[in-house]
């Protein structure tokens, strides 16, 4: 198993208003990889409203995107900090699908992205094979930072920043590791 490679590497994540193909992003945050500086952290104002199911998660009202930068003006400052940048993403076939709905949903050209899923890669890190699905169990991201034994107190779990950067201290475990066994 191959280590992530952290040079010209961004992590992204978002917060939604849900899960369906109706659902937008209210929150969208990508730091350097590498040094997890923070190159992107807004939230982005909806065209719906926050359901109370979402907000219970991530604990962001529509009083707290209200003023906020809708997502076209939120996607041209996401262009300028991924630009021929790979992007790491824990639960990248969503918050890709997130950024592609958005991204129809204002009539933005929809165009691929280089990603690599950390949840996937983590996956097959931890190794929990599931005989019916016929692949390896996903973690989700809070389980593989206490399964790895990483302090993630000072974050607030759910919020698009604080994901990143336990991604980013997810991944730099793992590495570690697998570097240790080459």
């Amino acid at each position: 198993m191959n280590t992530i490679n952290f040079e010209n590497a961004v992590i992204l994540d978002t917060e939604t208003t849900g899960l369906d193909s109706n659902a937008e992003i209210i929150e969208i945050s990508v730091i350097e990889a590498s040094t997890g500086n923070v190159l992107l952290d807004t939230l982005v104002t909806p065209v719906q409203l926050i359901p109370a199911e979402a907000i219970a998660i991530h604990g962001i009202s529509n009083r707290k995107v209200s003023g906020s930068p809708i997502f076209p003006k939120v996607f041209r400052q996401l262009l300028e900090v991924i630009e021929n940048r790979d992007l790491l993403i824990y639960n990248a076939s969503y918050d890709m699908r997130l950024i592609r709905q958005s991204m129809k949903r204002y009539g933005i050209d929809v165009f691929p992205f280089r990603t690599q899923c950390v949840m996937e890669w983590y996956a097959e890190f931890y190794g929990d094979w599931n005989d019916y699905h016929g692949n390896y169990k996903w973690q989700s991201l809070t389980d593989a930072a206490y399964q790895q034994g990483i302090d993630i107190s000072d974050l607030k779990a759910h919020r698009a920043l604080a994901d990143c950067e336990i991604t980013r201290r997810v991944v730099m475990a793992v590495n570690q590791q697998l570097e240790g066994q080459s």
